[in-house]
């Protein structure tokens, strides 16, 4: 049986919270809140249910995580493209790229654990968003650009329930 994920927060915040089999704990949310209407760069974090796809993660900083998710290392080649009028939008790279895109493996922790939220994937449309991540929150507890981001060892934790079933449920109260 699938395990979900349920983050809620206020629109307009920062600070949420995410709840997995009982368990709750803070997230932080996008610079732009939560959003019903995403759109790229707003720095909003896209209200809905979403699968959950798939893990990155630094084998370099950290063991291949225990979950029922496919994970793949993180290369320092990873990029994930957010240039709208690409044909690669919101997909892995590999870097160089010549088109705007995000370098996964960064000189922060941030990326060191990434499970891709399956965002306007299927297929990917122009302009309505990309990069959405459940990834590793800042000591700071600040914003993200629009991901989800909690504790590393929270993560750790929570990957363990999760596999191909899993979802993502991102609500505002």
């Amino acid at each position: 049986m699938s395990v979900d994920l349920f983050v809620e927060g206020h629109v307009g915040e920062i600070h949420g919270t995410l709840r997995c089999e009982g368990v709750t704990v803070p997230c932080s949310l996008g610079r732009g809140g939560l959003g019903r209407d995403k759109h790229e760069g707003d720095g909003a974090t896209p209200i809905g249910r979403f699968p959950l796809r798939h893990v990155f993660y630094r084998a370099d900083r950290l063991p291949r995580p225990v979950t029922g998710l496919p994970a793949t290392e993180i290369s320092q080649t990873d990029g994930w493209c957010d240039d709208m009028t690409h044909p690669s939008y919101n997909q892995l790279v590999k870097l160089p790229f010549a088109a705007s895109h995000e370098e996964l493996w960064r000189a922060d922790a941030l990326y060191d654990l990434i499970v891709v939220i399956g965002y306007n994937d299927t297929p990917a449309v122009p302009g309505l968003g990309s990069a959405i991540f459940l990834h590793v929150r800042a000591p700071d507890g600040g914003a993200t650009a629009g991901c989800v981001a909690i504790q590393r060892e929270h993560l750790v934790g929570i990957l363990r329930a999760l596999d191909a079933g899993s979802v993502i449920d991102i609500k505002a109260v």
